[in-house]
């Protein structure tokens, strides 16, 4: 944070230029942060949307109303940060440090292309973890907490507590503080932070809460307790109870945002932010006859929102997983919750240095006695889970583990050769 703050200040803050919704935790981040944005540029608002990781092209990460950083406006922006990196690059090498990494110097270009926008509310995304984060040079006007579990145990702590304890660091002074439900030792250690820093903080099912979901075509119809405003069944594009529970907090945040005290969303402005959220590479349908969905899943707790997911909003009987991992992620809790769904495994590999071996990940599914076949590149992998899903219409395919296998899904299915029975 320190390094990016130095940037910045020569730069004279531009992340201090709008209102800023800051969003942790350790899933649902990009999703709950897509459905804020979405309902905040419904009020009219002119927004900036800050995300990572990327699924096919890095200037996703930066959107300005909706869409991506054009590709003039990033180079613009680059111009401007790129003699004051030097600068701190120089700064760095005579300490004997590293220079900027591209986090860094990602979340400084961001800052500065929603400056020059301009825009009037930011919804960010933390990188990793929180206190020491790159978004955290942003003073968060709200700060939101989706469920914290253990992930990035190397650099996050090896207990809730201590992921908790980095996480609450975006907690500002005065902020208000809108949570998910969280385990006790997460909630205490938000409890108190907000306490310390003097800020408002509402968890889910105490201010506010999903009160029902129902499946609907293309999503469902939830009805949420805000903590300003009542909203039934209003309707979502996004499958899955988790993504209502998302939605939820994503309401939440926007009322908090909202005038002097939370005030209630109204209607036709709610209906039309919950309509255009999406969300990326997360349950997201790229094709049909045999069905093929993919999700980002990437951690156990993940993995089990897309196995609950997959029982409630779809009628399949079989599910076909292409699995692809990356080393550093907790394969055996990943299959632990899909082996249940799980009728055949694909197992695959994510385009990265850091993936897992096919063959080691095969093991693993082996162990947990489920059936595998080895497919070293995804096209083959998906292709011979659409050729096993042919074989019944009770089938159906999901392709997981890792977001960077989710980007790559995406980008096959756009791909001439595959559209033909492959995009819905």
């Amino acid at each position: 944070m320190e390094r990016t703050a130095r940037v910045l200040e020569l730069l004279d803050d531009p992340q201090r230029t709008y209102r800023v919704i800051h969003v942790t935790g350790t899933n649902g981040k990009t999703s709950t942060s897509r459905i804020i944005e979405s309902l905040v540029r419904a009020h009219g608002l002119r927004t900036g949307l800050f995300t990572s990781p990327h699924l096919e092209r890095w200037t996703e990460r930066i959107r300005i109303d909706g869409e991506p950083i054009a590709d003039a406006a990033a180079a613009a922006a680059w111009d401007e940060i790129e003699p004051f990196v030097a600068i701190v690059d120089a700064e760095l090498e005579a300490k004997g440090e590293e220079p900027l990494t591209f986090f860094e110097l990602l979340t400084v270009l961001a800052f500065v292309a929603f400056a020059d926008a301009p825009i009037d509310v930011l919804v960010l995304e933390v990188g990793m973890g929180g206190a020491w984060d790159s978004t955290n040079t942003a003073d968060g006007d709200v700060a939101v907490f989706t469920p914290i579990d253990l992930d990035h145990a190397d650099r996050l702590g090896e207990t809730i507590t201590e992921i908790a304890t980095v996480k609450s660091g975006i907690i500002k002074d005065g902020a208000r503080v809108v949570s998910a439900r969280q385990s006790p030792e997460a909630e205490a250690v938000l409890r108190a932070v907000a306490a310390e820093k003097g800020a408002e903080i509402a968890f889910e099912g105490e201010g506010f809460a999903l009160v029902e979901d129902k499946l609907a075509v293309g999503g469902q119809l939830i009805t949420v307790k805000g903590l300003a405003g009542e909203y039934p069944e209003e309707y979502l594009p996004l499958y899955g109870r988790h993504q209502g529970a998302n939605a939820a907090l994503a309401i939440a945040a926007v009322e908090s945002l909202i005038g002097d005290a939370a005030q209630a969303v109204p209607g036709e402005i709610l209906t039309e932010g919950l309509a255009e959220a999406t969300s990326p590479g997360r349950l997201q349908l790229l094709g049909i006859e045999p069905t093929v969905l993919v999700d980002a899943a990437h951690n156990p707790h993940g993995a089990a929102a897309l196995a609950a997911a997959l029982k409630e909003s779809f009628d399949f009987d079989e599910w076909g997983l292409v699995l692809g991992v990356l080393g550093d992620k907790d394969a055996i809790g990943i299959l632990r919750e899909l082996g249940p769904i799980a009728a055949h495994v694909f197992a695959t590999a994510p385009d990265s240095d850091r993936a897992t071996d096919p063959d080691a990940l095969a093991d693993l599914v082996e162990s947990a006695g489920l059936r595998v076949t080895v497919h070293p590149a995804l096209a083959d992998a998906a292709d011979a889970a659409r050729e096993w899903a042919a074989g019944s219409p009770r089938r159906a395919v999901a392709i997981t583990g890792s977001v960077v296998l989710a980007g790559e899904a995406i980008s096959l299915a756009d791909d001439e050769d595959w559209k033909a029975g492959w995009r819905a």
